[in-house]
């Protein structure tokens, strides 16, 4: 660490002060007598026992006292009573050879004395003026303003983002440029009567490109752009965060027209009242100055609030009513056409091979968000770099893919011949059932190498993008996820820890359609107990039960049935088609890794392909012979929020 060179010289200074100086200052300022004991110096004086005495402007006596032939004297300072005539009363009684002087004590002295009281408090100033100053400079010249706005104004060298740099998301651009539109022409709104939104918040999951939207506002707009993070405002201090607000709007009035953007505003906007105890919240405070600068008694017609957060509903209702973000636009994850445009965008500035498809990747990696694919490109751009190639080729994609779902590849853990026989019938397992069930996922690749936290893993990616699933797609899902366990069962003849994750899976699903879907003959189309915790820890930590004991107890069996059910179906389809599992697990020993060209292919023949044949391209798995499901399995379709299926871990 560098240090600066006038502490290095103060902190000598201060050294030699303590080591040289305050010792010989003490020897000169060595009190024998005190003023309670004069009368046993008078007493050494008339004995003979001092050598020389000098009394200094009638306040002190100083001079050298006998204590013996080897140290002839030692100094001595009493205080003496404050008499005129005491030195003349001195001299009378002085013995023969005592010398008796008086002394006013010359400026010098008193300067030097006063100099050296006062050089300690001196040092003690230097030190802390220079720790002040170098903390500023840390803060940029800010560490005394604590309640000034931290937010920063876009300036010129800022990166420009225009909406030509954001693909797909037409709807949230449009309305977008409607506040760009406004603060550029009000004159034409106001003509006609209309009043601008005073905020807008931007919902949506992380990493789809809220904070990027807003980056391409303030490149659009051509006016004064004000950013900061919510969390920004609240300090240790109390009150500094509803002065920060205070002042980043009369920044935002002495630049009107202008546009703030508060990231994360989840950090300052929560319900407030939440908390536990009592006393001050710093937090509540901030957000009662923010609701007041929006929607106050001095609205700001001029200025507009530009917010993102992924937790609305943690966010305090009077900071969502209308008058204050009275505008919420959505921006979901992309769909396949927006995950196309998205990875031409991050591909562009990158040497991609001629035989890789974006629209297939496109196709393939459903359920991702725009980070999700950012990072997908740069790590087989990664991954290209560490193999010396020139290009970035379709195997490096594939293989990023894996490495977003499910991690990076653990290829120095060693595993014994019988528990990696265990995790091929297992993984094969999945990637069986998975490939018979109708209507379901197609297997894109089976493993039993270990990436992340996984031994080994079975993915099936949908073909399409898809915002409803119905009852039996949901009974298909955990079909496929007891696939792993049923081959353990049914070929070890016992089962292994692998299949936690699964039944964790399983019981999820289940319970979600017997409370929450409404899908259980049995309780009917029925919504059971709901979840809730307290929102400063933005987790559900309870259930409020409105059900009896005696409906909870059907509940449990009821989720029970079910999962025993598609546990049943499971087992069959692998007692049933025993022989290709086997052909599969003997696969992947040899291989380790299969894809869905290769599992199709001993599904249907019993054999991999040829080396020589042309992979098939991304399509219907028509060649695959399922296995109906039964009548008690059909149902209709329910709404479920859409998501990308776990891999599957053993």
């Amino acid at each position: 660490m560098k240090q600066n060179p006038i502490v290095i010289i103060v902190v000598m200074i201060a050294m030699a002060y303590a080591f040289y100086m305050i010792p010989q200052l003490s020897q000169k300022a060595q009190t024998r007598y005190s003023y309670e004991h004069y009368s046993e110096f008078y007493k050494d004086f008339t004995g003979n026992n001092i050598e020389e005495v000098t009394l200094v402007n009638r306040e002190r006596a100083e001079g050298k006292f006998r204590v013996g032939a080897k140290q002839p004297y030692e100094t001595f300072s009493v205080t003496i009573p404050s008499d005129e005539a005491l030195a003349v009363k001195l001299v009378a009684v002085a013995p023969e050879g005592t010398k008796v002087g008086t002394s006013t004590g010359g400026w010098s002295e008193k300067l030097l004395m006063a100099a050296l009281n006062i050089f300690p408090f001196l040092i003690i100033i230097v030190i802390f003026y220079l720790f002040l100053m170098r903390q500023m400079r840390a803060s940029g010249g800010q560490a005394l303003s604590f309640g000034r706005s931290q937010a920063k104004m876009l300036a010129d060298n800022f990166p420009r983002v225009t909406f030509d740099d954001v693909a797909g998301m037409e709807e949230v651009k449009e309305e977008l440029q409607e506040v760009v539109a406004f603060l550029r022409e009000p004159e034409k709104f106001r003509a006609l009567g209309a009043k601008i939104p005073r905020g807008v918040l931007l919902l949506g999951p992380p990493g789809c490109g809220k904070t990027l939207l807003a980056r391409a506002v303030a490149g659009e707009a051509g006016v004064d752009f004000f950013y900061m993070s919510g969390s920004d405002f609240v300090e240790m201090f109390v009150g500094v965060g509803a002065s920060r607000v205070r002042d980043l709007f009369e920044q935002a009035k002495e630049n009107r027209p202008a546009i703030i953007f508060i990231d994360e505003l989840d950090a300052v906007g929560r319900l407030r009242g939440a908390g536990l105890g009592g006393g001050h919240d710093e937090r509540e405070q901030t957000l009662n100055a923010l609701l007041v600068e929006m929607d106050g008694f001095d609205p700001n017609d001029d200025i507009i609030l530009l917010s993102a957060t992924n937790r609305p509903d943690v966010l305090d209702p009077a900071l969502l009513r209308p008058g204050r973000f009275d505008r919420h636009i959505v921006v979901p994850n992309p769909n396949v056409a927006e995950r196309e445009a998205i990875l031409r965008i991050y591909a562009e500035d990158k040497p991609i091979g001629e035989e890789v498809d974006l629209k297939m990747l496109a196709r393939r990696t459903a359920g991702f968000s725009g980070a999700d694919i950012e990072n997908l490109v740069n790590e087989a751009a990664l991954l290209a770099a560490r193999r010396d190639k020139e290009a970035v080729e379709m195997v490096e994609f594939d293989e990023a893919i894996e490495r977003v779902i499910a991690g990076p590849e653990r290829k120095s853990r060693v595993m014994k011949e019988e528990e990696r026989k265990v995790l091929a019938y297992h993984e094969a397992g999945h990637g069986l059932v998975g490939s018979l069930l109708p209507d379901f996922d197609r297997t894109y690749k089976v493993t039993i190498l270990p990436r992340g936290q996984t031994l080994g893993y079975t993915i099936s990616l949908p073909e399409d993008d898809r915002y409803l699933m119905s009852r039996t797609e949901m009974l298909h899902h955990m079909i496929q996820a007891l696939g792993g366990r049923a081959a353990e069962e049914i070929v070890i003849g016992d089962v292994t820890t692998g299949a936690a994750n699964d039944l964790e899976k399983v019981s999820d699903i289940a319970r979600a359609m017997v409370t929450e879907y409404g899908m259980s003959e049995d309780l009917g189309p029925l919504t059971y107990g709901k979840k809730h915790g307290p929102v400063f820890l933005a987790r559900d930590l309870s259930e409020e039960r409105n059900y009896s004991e005696d409906v909870a107890k059907r509940i449990d069996a009821e989720v029970r049935r079910i999962i025993e059910e598609c546990y049943e179906r499971a087992k069959q389809i692998i007692s049933e088609r025993r022989e290709t599992l086997d052909k599969l697990v003997e696969a992947l020993l040899e291989k380790e890794t299969l894809n869905r060209e290769e599992v199709e292919a001993i599904i249907n023949t019993g054999q991999l392909p040829a080396e020589d044949e042309e992979p098939a391209k991304d399509g219907p798995a028509e060649s695959v012979t399922t296995v109906a499901d039964e009548p008690a399995d059909q149902a209709g379709p329910e709404a479920m929020p859409p998501g990308l299926p776990d891999p599957q871990r053993p």
